[in-house]
């Protein structure tokens, strides 16, 4: 069974029905086909931002808009951060004083497997005794 859509007129002129015209809320939802409780949300939306009461499908509230907007940005943020945090500490050390230990056998550029003689690493792994 498809789930039933009304349109944003439906809605204002069964709420209209209710508050205009006095009609009870069970005889407007017999009348219209509805539940109850469908018309009383109704209801108790249109009172709470009659301006933006049943922005329809797809739309959203300004309110809303700006949340998802936000929620990006933060994502962007936190991918840009991650990025960055895992460059930290992803090459070789740069510098000739902290270069000794890195060079391969006597030869003045960095190992290809630097992250192999890496002391910290090494202990970490338990590869290098202390």
């Amino acid at each position: 069974m498809e789930r039933r859509k009304f349109t944003r007129e439906f809605k204002l002129e069964a709420v209209r029905l209710i508050k205009d015209r006095g009609v009870s809320y069970v005889q407007a939802a017999h009348d219209l086909g509805v539940h109850t409780s469908q018309l009383r949300d109704w209801v108790k939306k249109l009172a709470d931002d009659p301006q933006h009461a049943f922005p329809g499908q797809g739309q959203m509230k300004p309110e809303q808009l700006e949340i998802a907007r936000l929620k990006r940005e933060v994502t962007k943020l936190k991918a840009e951060r991650d990025i960055l945090k895992n460059l930290r500490g992803s090459g070789p050390p740069v510098g000739r004083e902290t270069t000794g230990p890195y060079l391969c056998r006597g030869r003045e550029r960095p190992s290809a497997f630097w992250w192999r003689v890496t002391p910290l690493k090494n202990m970490v792994h338990g590869l290098l005794r202390a």
